[in-house]
């Protein structure tokens, strides 16, 4: 059968081809983050020189969100992932919400959303939570089609995120703590930077298994510091 004047037919292949090479494209501009087990949990470490948006944030009580890409998408995800946390968390038990049960409501929706949208979600995330034992720790990796990864030790997002993974596996040893965590992190990210980064363009967190029950606090330009010096 003839097809119309002007119709222009491309393959399902195609179609799913050009949107991940269109999302990978603008995440790729994102500024990078990464993240590295230590003795007391997790680091999160992103180059933001933004004060006022955040990167990384706290979605319940031993869980951490981080996103590169577009804003306004991964704030979206981290907002149904809080919302969804503390309905489980007041249905259920508090400790039945987990890392892998977000990893895997983001999975479905950025997998939903790649299949049947125009345009895909142009976002990474990273989905990390800590235990009372260091046994407990959990990071997952979710990119824009739902493909959800579980990474050990350390894991990397956004721009040149294979050449992060490669300097972190070359460097990163087991268990060190958090002045040694800060200094490899910001060694890979100055790695793969354009300027000069220092620590006012850094924004880090941690997960810090010591503490009572939210495990989630901000790490100060002046901590960072002194972990350097």
């Amino acid at each position: 059968m003839s097809m119309p004047p002007g119709f222009a037919y491309a393959s399902p292949e195609q179609v799913m081809k050009d949107r991940a090479d269109y999302a990978r494209r603008n995440i790729a501009r994102g500024k990078p983050i990464v993240a590295l087990e230590y003795t007391e949990g997790v680091l999160l470490l992103a180059e933001n020189p933004s004060s006022m948006l955040h990167k990384v944030s706290e979605i319940y009580d031993r869980i951490a969100f981080a996103g590169v890409g577009k804003y306004d998408e991964y704030e979206r995800l981290r907002i149904l992932g809080i919302r969804q946390a503390d309905l489980k968390g007041y249905a259920y038990s508090r400790e039945d919400v987990t890392a892998r049960s977000l990893a895997n409501l983001y999975s479905q929706v950025l997998g939903e959303v790649f299949t049947t949208s125009l345009k895909p979600f142009e976002v990474e995330i990273l989905i990390a939570g800590v235990g009372e034992e260091p046994s407990g720790t959990e990071l997952y990796q979710v990119t824009f089609d739902g493909v959800v990864t579980d990474q050990h030790g350390c894991a990397a997002l956004g721009g040149q995120s294979d050449a992060l993974r490669t300097f972190l596996n070359e460097r990163y040893a087991a268990t060190p703590d958090l002045s040694a965590a800060v200094k490899l992190g910001l060694e890979a990210l100055r790695s793969v930077s354009s300027g000069e980064l220092g620590v006012e363009g850094l924004e880090a967190a941690v997960l810090d298994r010591g503490l009572r029950r939210r495990k989630f606090r901000r790490v100060t330009d002046d901590e960072v510091s002194s972990a350097l010096s």
